[in-house]
């Protein structure tokens, strides 16, 4: 049957809908990438902020209003917390902990047509030229803000035989680039295997191009695992999460580590990866923030210089901590925040880059557009575009930056 997926939200929710797309073709399904074209669509959905469930909820009218015969599946986050709700737009609702058994769910209910022959499509030509790989799910950290420990569950890690054999399959398949990820990696624990060794393991057993991590916490970031990075398949870009800037506002998130830690990572990483990306995610508008605390934020992120800030407007979520906190910040006063914010993080952007123009950087080019331009990303994050008649698609070359 023919069968298109689609996903909302972080990287893991990628990694777990590649994983599902590759049992379905091992199954005999077909992909494809428009639902108008599908018997069966799921969407795997996010519950991180009320915009990413009403996103959810606008796709899969959407997708029922052009195709009235397909047969809509919701899982992830969403589906977790609400499963009532997502029940009114799809015909079945699975949560996190039944991810993995859709095909199953699907076969028992005798949706899914029996098939002959396994399909040859390659999984890569749906998705991107890198691949995400699920190494760890869950987290016990509970943030004041996050609502993920509550859909997610505690923390719990996959085997690394099982991570190994993933990259392999991946390498064997023509992926240039891996990228490991989980709610929270840095909590990786398979036995007496953490994050350092499961990467240097990834590093000494598999013959993939590039390695990148997903979002890792001050804290977690040890001198054993910034050794690896003598290795140059390791992308020498971190996701190094702030949140906020200021020391009290901080406090209030229940975030595990201070300004003056992350400073000091900071600076660990650079000295061990000179032509590191560090890049962000930073909240404005948090309950109590006050003008004084903003401007430690402001200041603390230009201090840092990322290339790279993700902006969020904080939104209550109801279940969390701090949607019950007093002090909540008008929501004028949050969106002019958030643009002088997003004018600090522009700057920053551009200031990184311009650290490495006329450098040669590997680019691994990832898709052309309908002008013959073709785009990728550099190790350390950076955003190319190249005018090219020749077919770049999932090739790694050398460009000099302008």
């Amino acid at each position: 049957m023919k069968i298109a997926f689609e996903t909302l939200g972080c990287k893991l929710n990628q990694a777990e809908t590649e994983m599902l797309a590759r049992q379905f073709v091992a199954a005999g399904h077909e992909m494809v990438t428009k639902p108008e074209d599908a018997e069966v669509f799921m969407l795997n959905t996010c519950t991180v902020t009320h915009t990413a469930d009403a996103k959810a909820r606008h796709l899969l009218s959407r997708v029922r209003r052009r195709n009235p015969e397909i047969f809509i599946v919701a899982t992830g986050c969403y589906a977790e917390g609400n499963p009532g709700e997502l029940a009114k737009y799809a015909d079945l609702v699975v949560n996190n902990k039944e991810k993995e058994k859709l095909l199953e769910k699907l076969n028992e209910r005798g949706i899914l047509r029996k098939t002959g022959a396994q399909v040859k499509d390659k999984i890569a030509s749906t998705f991107r030229t890198r691949a995400f790989v699920k190494i760890q799910d869950g987290c016990t950290n509970f943030c004041a803000y996050c609502i993920v420990p509550y859909v997610r569950g505690k923390e719990k890690s996959l085997p690394a035989g099982e991570i190994i054999a993933t990259v392999k399959k991946l390498t064997d398949e023509d992926y240039q680039e891996v990228v490991l990820t989980g709610t929270r990696i840095g909590a990786y624990a398979d036995g007496t295997t953490d994050l350092a060794a499961l990467t240097k393991r990834v590093l000494g057993e598999t013959a993939i191009s590039r390695i990148r991590l997903s979002s890792l916490q001050p804290q977690e970031i040890s001198g054993e695992l910034l050794e690896l990075w003598r290795d140059k398949r390791l992308c020498p870009h971190f996701h190094l999460s702030l949140q906020s800037g200021s020391e009290t506002v901080l406090k209030r998130m229940n975030r595990r580590y201070t300004l003056g830690e992350y400073a000091k990572t900071v600076k660990l990483i650079r000295k061990a990866v000179p032509e590191v990306a560090i890049t962000t995610d930073v909240i404005v508008g948090f309950p109590g923030e006050s003008d004084a605390e903003f401007k430690e934020s402001l200041e603390f992120c230009r201090q840092m210089e990322f290339a790279r800030i993700h902006v969020f407007v904080y939104s209550p979520r109801a279940g969390t901590k701090a949607a019950g906190m007093s002090g909540p910040v008008n929501d004028k006063v949050k969106k002019a925040r958030s643009q002088v914010m997003l004018a600090v993080a522009k700057e920053s952007e551009q200031n990184f880059r311009e650290k490495f123009s006329g450098e040669l950087l590997d680019v691994l080019w990832e898709k052309q557009d309908a002008d013959g331009q073709w785009s990728g990303v550099t190790g350390n994050y950076i955003r190319v575009n190249k005018q090219d008649t020749e077919d770049l698609g999932n090739r790694v070359s050398k460009v000099k930056l302008g």
